[in-house]
């Protein structure tokens, strides 16, 4: 901020209030974050009102997409562990899609609350004493900044897991159903535009994602026993082989 730039574009949360807290007037522009009002960010997204903008990637209705996916290739799922964290805003909401999902489709959750990596194993072994059949983790740093061993832990646990974010299918995870957000940040390019060329982040609704995607790793299918039907793959938009 001593440099006096014209604007700041900053990653996820973990950016933005230490950008917030270091000025109220240069304009910051956010790739990306799960709750901007409830996080303190913004006062609306229609009217940010202050002088943070950008892009939303809170879509709770993943996560009972997710679900759906999970039934369509384990036909005879009943139980489902999901890996959640209350203390992360959005939480609530991704569960209640979940248990939305749930409800039509049948299916037992179990609830495991994962505040920090001490709590991954636990989570797991938890899991897999109830006899899930598969697991949903939710977005939640904890789990995400121990993704590989989130995704050795599933596959030794034999559970096929679906996941909130491409990373962990690039580390070996079976699939994700998630805001892509490269687009995101495609889309955080315009705002810094319209900013250099005058317009005020106060006045720039910040804008939610329209863009995810399907991610399938056949290889970890493979190595979990998992036959994924053709009408799934053919909808995928990245199949890893």
């Amino acid at each position: 901020m001593r440099l006096k730039v014209d604007v700041v574009v900053t990653t996820g949360p973990a950016a933005i209030h230490p950008a917030k807290e270091a000025t109220s007037t240069i304009p910051i522009v956010m790739g990306f974050d799960n709750d901007p009002i409830g996080n303190g960010f913004v006062a609306s997204l229609a009217r940010p009102g202050g002088n943070i903008t950008g892009l939303s990637n809170l879509a709770p209705e993943i996560s009972g997409k997710q679900l759906e996916l999970l039934k369509e290739i384990v036909p005879r799922l009943s139980r489902v562990a999901v890996l959640g964290n209350s203390t992360v805003s959005g939480n609530a909401q991704m569960l209640r899609e979940v248990e939305l999902a749930a409800g039509a489709l049948g299916v037992k959750l179990q609830y495991l609350d994962v505040l920090a990596t001490k709590d991954i194993e636990t989570a797991f072994r938890v899991a897999k004493k109830g006899r899930d059949d598969a697991v949903i983790a939710l977005l939640n740093p904890a789990l995400i900044s121990q993704r590989r061993h989130v995704v050795e832990l599933a596959l030794k646990s034999q559970l096929p897991a679906i996941y909130y974010a491409i990373e962990y299918v690039e580390e070996g995870g079976l699939m994700t159903y998630s805001v892509h957000v490269t687009d995101l940040f495609r889309r955080a390019a315009t705002y810094v535009d319209k900013i250099l060329k005058g317009a005020k982040p106060a006045d720039l609704p910040v804008e939610q994602p329209t863009k995810f995607e399907l991610i399938i790793n056949l290889k970890t299918a493979k190595q979990i026993g998992l036959t994924i039907p053709p009408n799934v793959l053919v909808r995928a938009d990245r199949v890893i082989r």
